[in-house]
């Protein structure tokens, strides 16, 4: 019965499937996606590289606010700051622009740009608005790179700059610094970019950078020096002080320059190495080429002289002193200053006149003349070396050598290497031997009794002029009145007789006037006593006897 009322039922047939139909809704969805998908390839595709760079700390960078800037135009900016894995560095994430992708390569460098206070300047005041941001320079490999070690000192000069980079050799740093200027011919042309030892650890290495067009005056034989501070000399026309600029007597300067006695040639090559020297003389000094050995022995302190102090002949600097020490003999068991010089023929040449200079440069080839001539200026001119006092304020002292023909004969052995010169004692050491008694001659004065006797002669003499200031005062009120009143009279009574020399009758003093007759007989009468003056006279002259026996009677009358 079930079997039979199932076959009734109806049964189900296969109908073919049919196309899928695509709803308007889906549509705006679908194009959503396809806009999404092109912008995010569009975003991949335009998007620069992400870059690391490391600080030791990140002042004044903020994720998403801090920008790095290459010639002040913003290429990328900092998305995250977080700490290294050894919590001692900041890592700063950067996303940079697609524009710049090609500058991120391996010498390129980074640092943070803020405001800097420093003895040579004052830099980064524009970020006291904008605020810090990441600095950037372009290096020239050709390798990329995307983690960088970040600067903490921003660099002075930047690849950018024409110019070149030089080394300088120095005992010691001294007041220089990064950013030091560099002088030529007072002239600011360059900077001190870095500096640190050498690496024997025994010296100092500065990198300086000469900008351009003045790099090509820096040649291999250029010489440079430290310009700090201020060189004050005393010449003859007075106190001279000289300064490169106020920044160098500050922080600190260098200055170079290239001596006359040394040719012109080509510049220096980039990162070419000379040597620093304390000051302009010591770098600018003529080589000698020429120097003899010789030593001094004194009986007297040398307290005050150092190496490098001036050996003068006359005034005039031709050595220098190499040492100063003792020499001991054991026979006596006596201890004495030593002293080494050396002295340079070429500077007695140099300051000969040109007449003389072809016999003093035959003195500078042959070393038999220089003996010789050194010889007989000891042995016959009596040429000694002495102790003189450089300076009473520093009590700095020099050797001088001087012609002492009153001092005892003396020979110069030229067996020995360093030969030794004859010397003469100081005149300090007597003047230190007199100072006390000076001294004390001075406190034995009755100084007091002095002051005494002296207020006692002023007391005197202030009352003195006060005395003689009332007598002035005295004439001027007596004297003064009678004085004119005398003068009055007298210009009265000559004003009258001018009155009467005018009014006189003209017969008195007329040509034909008796008085005029008078006059000419009694100048006639004078005249002709003065003519018989002169006949006696001529014949006294002539008779000098007559004044004891008279006039006597020529032989045959009278004439």
């Amino acid at each position: 019965m079930v079997d039979s009322d199932l076959s009734k039922l109806p049964q189900a047939t296969v109908a073919p499937r049919r196309g899928i139909r695509l709803s308007p809704v889906w549509i705006i969805p679908i194009l959503a996606a396809v806009v999404a998908i092109g912008v995010a390839v569009e975003r991949i595709l335009n998007e620069g590289p992400t870059i690391t760079i490391v600080f030791r700390s990140a002042e004044g960078i903020e994720a998403g606010k801090t920008f790095l800037k290459y010639k002040d135009v913003n290429i990328g900016q900092v998305t995250a700051v977080r700490l290294s894995e050894d919590y001692d560095k900041v890592v700063v994430t950067a996303k940079i622009a697609k524009s710049a992708s090609g500058l991120m390569v391996e010498d390129a460098r980074f640092w943070v740009v803020r405001p800097r206070f420093a003895l040579t300047g004052i830099s980064g005041l524009s970020t006291l608005l904008s605020g810090n941001y990441i600095g950037f320079e372009a290096g020239k490999s050709a390798k990329s790179k995307r983690t960088f070690a970040g600067l903490e000192i921003p660099p002075i000069v930047t690849g950018g700059v024409p110019g070149r980079q030089f080394i300088l050799n120095a005992s010691d740093l001294g007041s220089l610094g990064t950013g030091s200027p560099i002088y030529f011919r007072r002239l600011p042309v360059g900077q001190v970019v870095a500096y640190d030892l050498a690496p024997d650890g025994k010296a100092v290495e500065l990198k300086v950078f000469i900008n351009s067009p003045y790099d090509k005056y820096v040649h291999p034989g250029t010489r440079f020096w430290n310009a700090s501070g201020v060189d004050v000399s005393f010449t003859a026309n007075g106190l001279d002080v000289r300064t490169e600029s106020m920044a160098a007597l500050i922080a600190g300067g260098l200055a170079f320059d290239t001596p006359d006695y040394l040719p012109d040639t080509e510049s220096a090559a980039p990162n070419a190495m000379f040597t620093l020297y304390s000051d302009r003389a010591t770098a600018t000094k003529v080589p000698d080429t020429i120097r003899r050995q010789f030593v001094l022995n004194f009986g007297e302190s040398v307290r005050g002289l150092s190496v490098g102090a001036p050996v003068t002949f006359f005034g005039l600097t031709v050595g220098e002193v190499t040492a100063v020490g003792l020499t001991f003999d054991p026979a006596t068991l006596n201890l004495n200053p030593r002293v080494n010089i050396a002295i340079f023929p070429e500077r007695l040449v140099a300051h000969l006149s040109t007449k003389d200079q072809p016999m003093g440069q035959a003195w500078e080839k042959s070393e038999e003349k220089r003996k010789t001539l050194l010889t007989r200026l000891v042995e016959e001119r009596g040429m000694r070396a002495q102790l003189k006092s450089g300076s009473l304020l520093t009590g700095q002292l020099y050797v001088a050598l001087r012609y002492f023909p009153s001092a005892p004969k003396a020979k110069v052995d030229w067996s020995s290497q360093e030969p030794e010169l004859p010397t003469v004692e100081s005149l300090l050491p007597d003047l230190e031997q007199k100072l006390p008694s000076i001294i004390a001659k001075l406190d034995k004065l009755p100084l007091e009794e002095i002051g005494a006797n002296l207020k006692d002669d002023l007391a005197t003499l202030n009352e003195t002029l006060k005395e003689a200031k009332k007598v002035m005062a005295n004439v001027d009120a007596e004297l003064v009145p009678e004085l004119k009143s005398t003068l009055e009279d007298a210009r009265k009574m000559i004003a009258s007789a001018d009155r009467v020399m005018k009014s006189a009758d003209a017969t008195l003093v007329g040509p034909n006037a008796p008085m005029q007759q008078e006059l000419r007989d009694t100048l006639q009468e004078v005249t002709r006593a003065v003519r018989s003056l002169r006949v006696l006279t001529d014949y006294l002259e002539r008779h000098p006897e007559a004044l004891l026996r008279g006039k006597t009677e020529p032989k045959g009358g009278r004439n």
